[in-house]
């Protein structure tokens, strides 16, 4: 079988990754097979990359449920059917749209590390960084996991049904058996680490011996029993008691135990406020702020309002104003973003209209030779960043009959996290986003090293699109370690420059430029427009390394809600 992982993710990004990722890499890039048409015309939508997890959540809406009631179901099952994405065990970041009041709320549900952690968590004896690899796979990567505690705290302020009532469909796949999705396969049978683990060995091996084949009939009685306790007690079911104590003992294994404890997993705390949100032409987009990935593609956006790209749809000028504003967002957001609570992060700097002005006049009609971070309002000095982010996230989005919407990204880092199962799911390796070196030579330090209760930076940026009346637009959201941002502004490029429906937007192809590289589905652009590109000195070569996209989105027309779903994945859009 064909892997369904396409080779999109950056070396640069990527390329000390020990984990083999050959299966996750190896198909070319061509055309993916087509979706269906999309829906149009309902009042109540679920967008998400697996069918199962989809009907979970429509299941929900038609009990009368809202958006982020259907998304605990939706969660639910994803961590079942989609374990190398997400999972019980991990994080996530949530953008909420009101209906009523028109106010945007970002839930933070991303991972933290355990107060025994260091600077130096990542660093060998003499002082060098971990092998990467290596430090996936021991119980050092885990951070205590959010996403449950961050769904409970958006559930009981904007849920209608009960909590307990949202897990009966992840508890009856569980325990009754579902087919075993093609991705999840072909994950299991890849040679990445974490998928020769002994947990996923014998998680993932039938009884004959060999491993689970797509379409077969899988069941997870664990995971039942779990989510039937998620249910009855909410997320101290995962950090407190038995649960609790398995993760503590299961990152305790090996050769280089973590410190997480039980104190760090009953400290767990997620967190919202306002959602981060800036006028973009005639729109207004929202995003979670730092440590996620959206300031950066609120900068992107910046940068690109003092261009003509909305002239240029699909073109070669588009596709490479697209490429330097990329260039421009990654430099600044690899200097200076972390966890706002432990480092000075000038978000508001970052976004100044002097600022994107400033950096938007750095794009020439030739590309720079390299790009370096500017020096906006409230910077101080930061290191280069060391953080190398690999892929293992979804993103799915959720409008109820309310009107009220749903964008979150969930992730348990790179593919199955760390390897390491308790229960039924997969501990997250979280903590390996963090930069492995946390100064430079002369001690200054990086925006995204590690200390203890910190959040690791993140490229997850789930995004709300709104009119200048507040009104719900659009939204959408990728998984892809750090080409999320390429993808997710590639996405609102193509629905509000270039007045694409939002299936169209998503099929696009994918180009990720970053420092010198230009890495790209190159097979997916015309002939015609990569030879224009390679003439503007944008040569698109194919990238390797980690996961491609899986954009799954929502948009209102004159007709009502239509939905849009990654070819390059499994999943669907549809209405109740």
């Amino acid at each position: 079988m064909k892997s369904p992982f396409l080779p999109l993710a950056l070396a640069a990004f990527v390329s000390a990754c020990a984990v083999p990722q050959d299966t996750l890499a190896q198909a070319p890039a061509k055309a993916p097979p087509a979706k269906a048409a999309a829906p149009v015309g309902a009042r109540a939508m679920v967008a998400a990359a697996n069918p199962l997890a989809v009907e979970a959540g429509l299941k929900v809406l038609r009990a009368g449920g809202t958006a982020v009631d259907a998304a605990v179901a939706v969660q639910a099952t994803l961590g079942l059917v989609e374990p190398q994405s997400s999972g019980l065990g991990g994080g996530a970041f949530m953008t909420y749209y009101d209906a009523r009041t028109k106010a945007v709320t970002a839930y933070d549900g991303r991972e933290t590390a355990p107060m025994g952690a260091t600077p130096q968590l990542f660093m060998d004896a003499a002082g060098q960084p971990l092998n990467r690899g290596v430090a996936i796979l021991s119980g050092r990567s885990t951070g205590a996991p959010g996403a449950i505690a961050m769904l409970s705290l958006a559930q009981k302020q904007h849920g209608k049904l009960a909590w307990r009532d949202l897990f009966g469909e992840a508890e009856r796949l569980a325990d009754g058996g579902f087919p075993v999705p093609g991705r999840m396969a072909a994950a299991a049978a890849s040679r990445a680490g974490q998928a020769a683990t002994p947990d996923a060995v014998k998680y993932f091996t039938k009884a004959d011996g060999t491993k689970v084949q797509a379409g077969e009939i899988m069941r997870n009685p664990a995971y039942a029993a779990t989510v039937r306790k998620i249910a009855a007690e909410g997320p101290k079911a995962l950090l407190e008691g038995e649960i609790a104590q398995a993760i503590v003992d299961k990152v305790h294994e090996g050769d280089m135990p973590g410190t997480l404890s039980l104190a760090d997993l009953a400290a767990y705390r997620p967190k919202s406020g306002p959602g981060l949100c800036r006028p973009y032409r005639i729109y207004i987009v929202c995003t979670p702020n730092a440590p996620s990935g959206g300031p950066a593609v609120l900068e992107a956006l910046g940068i690109l309002e003092h261009t003509d790209i909305a002239s240029h749809r699909n073109d070669v000028e588009g596709w490479y104003l697209f490429s330097q504003a990329s260039r421009l967002m990654y430099a600044d957001r690899d200097r200076y973003i972390g966890d706002p609570d432990f480092v000075e992060v000038p978000v508001d700097g970052l976004l100044d209209r002097a600022y994107v002005a400033e950096r938007a006049r750095l794009i020439g009609p030739t590309p720079a030779a390299s790009v370096a971070p500017g020096k906006p309002k409230g910077a101080g000095p930061r290191a280069p960043d060391a953080t190398k982010e690999p892929g293992g996230t979804t993103h799915f989005v959720i409008v109820d009959r309310w009107g009220n919407v749903v964008s979150m990204t969930t992730t348990v880092e790179s593919i199955f996290g760390s390897g390491r199962m308790v229960h039924g799911f997969f501990l997250n390796n979280q903590l390996t986003d963090f930069s492995f070196t946390p100064q430079d030579r002369d001690g200054a330090p990086a925006a995204n090293a590690v200390a203890p209760g910190k959040r690791p930076r993140s490229s997850m940026a789930p995004a709300i699109v709104l009119d200048r009346n507040r009104n719900f637009v659009a939204a959408v959201g990728s998984p892809g370690g750090p080409s999320i941002l390429a993808y997710n502004l590639k996405a609102l490029v193509g629905m509000l420059d270039w007045k694409m429906p939002v299936q169209d937007a998503i099929a696009l192809p994918n180009m990720i430029a970053g420092g010198s590289f230009y890495a790209a589905e190159v097979d997916r652009f015309p002939p015609e427009l990569r030879a224009g590109l390679e003439a503007r000195g944008v040569k698109l070569t194919n990238g390797f390394g980690a996961e491609g996209s899986g954009l799954h989105g929502v948009e209102v027309t004159p007709k009502g809600l239509r939905g849009g779903a990654d070819p390059r994945r499994e999943g669907v859009a549809r209405a109740p």
